[in-house]
This record gives structure tokens, C-alpha cells and sequence, in this order.
């Protein structure tokens, strides 16, 4: 398989989609804030000082989606039809996991935008609790599914579904 970004002598260009059907394109993508207990409860009890972690990392998840055309440079904007975030405490972790759903009926994928989306969500976190803990850790980012285009659907693979 070659790169779709890449021209002929192997310099980068943005991919021309304009051929390519309109469907109905969805993404699913996830990460973790990994901080210490004593964070993971402060956030689990909307203790902390700059306010509710959850609802301002959705919304920040929401923005992000939104906005991955502007940080990534070969990413195509895209009319995006629905983003859903999820931000939600683990005691597992510690920390928070978040999810991103983002739907478009579009040319091309939205992969880049649930991505965005987490990313997004995961540094409000951080930023939010880091006078708790300067020690947290973003981990996990990665695509769980797709569907639509001309490549179909993809999953992430049963046994790596819990990473």
C-alpha cells in the first residue's frame, strides 16, 4: 500500500478527493489521562479550583473536532454533522478516559477530527488538574473504528479493544 499524502518524488501534498463520492463517514477514537489518586478523585468530585474538568473537556473534545483542518496541514475541513465526547473518571487508571464520536456525510474520513477531539479533550484535562498533578501522562490515543468510504469499515482488532 503507498501513501496517499506523498506525490511522485515523495514530497507532501494534500489528497485531491474532489471525485470521490459523498457518504457517510463516522470515526471513533479514544485516550487517558493517567494522574495520580488524589487528582482522580478531586476531578471525580468536581473539586477542582478552575471548575468542572468533564464539561469543559467535552466542549474543548467538540472544538477540537472542529478544528482539525487548522492544526493539521494536509487535512481536508469538513462539515462535520455531529460530534459526541465523552469524558468520564476511571478509578481503574487513575484518571479520565475519553471518547470521541464524530459523523460527517462528506469525500473523506473524519478519522483526523475524532482524533482531534480526544487530543483536545485530554490537554483540557491536563491543564485543569496540573496544579494537582504535574506528573500526568496522555496515553492511549488511537482510533477504535471507521466507517464509510471507499475502503469500508475498520475496527480496532478484539484483542487489543481493552489497551
Amino acid at each position: 500500500m503507498s501513501l496517499t499524502h506523498t506525490d511522485e518524488s515523495g514530497g507532501a501534498r494534500m489528497v485531491d478527493i474532489g471525485e470521490k463520492p459523498v457518504t457517510q463517514r463516522t470515526a471513533v477514537a479514544e485516550g487517558k489521562v493517567i494522574m495520580s489518586a488524589a487528582a482522580h478523585a478531586l476531578v471525580r468530585d468536581n473539586a477542582i479550583a478552575k471548575g468542572d474538568v468533564l464539561t469543559l473537556a467535552k466542549v474543548a473534545g467538540i472544538a477540537g473536532a472542529k478544528r482539525a483542518s487548522d492544526l493539521i496541514p494536509l487535512c481536508h475541513p469538513l462539515p462535520i454533522d455531529h460530534v459526541e465526547v465523552e469524558a468520564v473518571p476511571d478509578p481503574d487508571l487513575p484518571g479520565v478516559r475519553v471518547t470521541a464520536l464524530v459523523r460527517a456525510t462528506a469525500r473523506t474520513g473524519v478519522e483526523m477530527e475524532a482524533l482531534a477531539a480526544v487530543s483536545a479533550a485530554c490537554l483540557t484535562v491536563y491543564d485543569m488538574v496540573k496544579a494537582a498533578d504535574r506528573g500526568m501522562r496522555i496515553e492511549g490515543l488511537r482510533l477504535l473504528r471507521k466507517t464509510g468510504g471507499l475502503r469500508g469499515d475498520w475496527a480496532v482488532p478484539e484483542q487489543s479493544q481493552e489497551a
